[in-house]
């Protein structure tokens, strides 16, 4: 019987496993094996996102890929082709199961990373309230010019049609002005309504002019508290923007094809002065909150078939 203190520990082993650093002109991104997760993106040195400390856990899923489904399900239980599934509650303070199984996931490099680029590549297995057999590509790739892309590819290896819906997780950071200052860039024509105490789906209403969710052309945050899911998005050549802007001029963009129809937008609201409000949560969705229990544009993966979703993040 071999002692666990003489085992060797395993390679890049620490609380956010091997630790990618990825270089592109002037931008330079930090990726963790833990989760595939996007841990920090700068432009000349200046943050363009949040990032969490390396020596423990990912913090408020920050920079996180969240698979197979985006948001939570309401009580953690769906049906899906005539059977009922329960999932462990991970939001149990709303009784929900919340950003689905792999932001905590290990996941390893496929073939050599390269300066500017890495694939990272996960297994998930079936699970009580999961069964379906998944791997799941995250490729980013850094360009001097255009910033950082992140291509995500959920293979079905099962036997049976899983399914499916994805998002990142940046928190994008303007400048070093606080977040009621900064510039919000959205224009969306849909707002998904949700309840107050659980964040659950009732239904949907237009986003009017000079309402909360009203950013069309840029208008100031101020002290709007948002946690919206948000749809039919202005999109030119297919391509939705959203942006923040500092005072001071500098900025972040995320964009995205019609891949991702739905987009959550959150100002990171926090009981923790130091965690309250510090970067706005813009998380492009294949699917709306709660999908797996409404069916809102839930992807159907059959065995062998595979599923790709992408999004860009660059600075200003």
């Amino acid at each position: 019987m071999t002692s666990t203190q003489d085992s060797p520990a395993l390679p890049g082993s620490g609380p956010r496993g091997r630790i990618h650093e990825l270089r592109a002109g002037g931008y330079a991104a930090r990726v963790c094996e833990v989760g595939a997760a996007l841990d920090g993106l700068e432009l000349d040195g200046r943050h363009l996102l949040l990032s969490s400390p390396l020596d423990g856990p990912m913090l408020f899923f920050r920079g996180a890929i969240v698979a197979p489904w985006p948001n939570r399900i309401g009580d953690g239980r769906y049906t899906w082709d005539g059977v009922e599934h329960q999932t462990a509650l991970t939001e149990p303070e709303r009784g929900n199961a919340l950003h689905g199984l792999v932001s905590f996931q290990r996941f390893t490099a496929v073939g050599t990373p390269a300066e500017d680029a890495v694939t990272l590549r996960t297994e998930l297995f079936p699970l009580t309230g999961y069964p379906f057999h998944l791997v799941i590509d995250v490729a980013y790739a850094l360009d001097a010019e255009t910033g950082l892309t992140t291509t995500v590819t959920a293979h079905n290896v099962g036997i049976a049609d899983a399914p499916y819906g994805v998002c990142p997780h940046p928190y994008l950071v303007a400048g070093p002005e606080p977040l009621d200052e900064w510039t919000l860039d959205l224009e969306a024509r849909t707002v998904l309504d949700v309840t107050a105490d659980r964040l659950l789906p009732t239904g949907t209403s237009a986003i009017t002019e000079g309402s909360l969710l009203d950013f069309a052309g840029g208008c100031r945050i101020g002290q709007a508290g948002l946690d919206h899911a948000v749809t039919d998005l202005a999109r030119v050549d297919g391509i939705a923007r959203v942006s923040v802007t500092a005072p001071s001029g500098t900025g972040a963009e995320i964009s995205f094809d019609e891949r991702c129809p739905w987009l959550q937008v959150h100002t990171g609201d926090r009981p923790e002065p130091e965690h309250d409000r510090q970067g706005l949560a813009v998380e492009p969705m294949t699917c709306p909150p709660d999908a797996f229990r409404t069916g809102t544009d839930v992807v159907r993966l059959t065995p062998g078939a595979s599923h790709e979703a992408a999004w860009t993040i660059r600075g200003f």
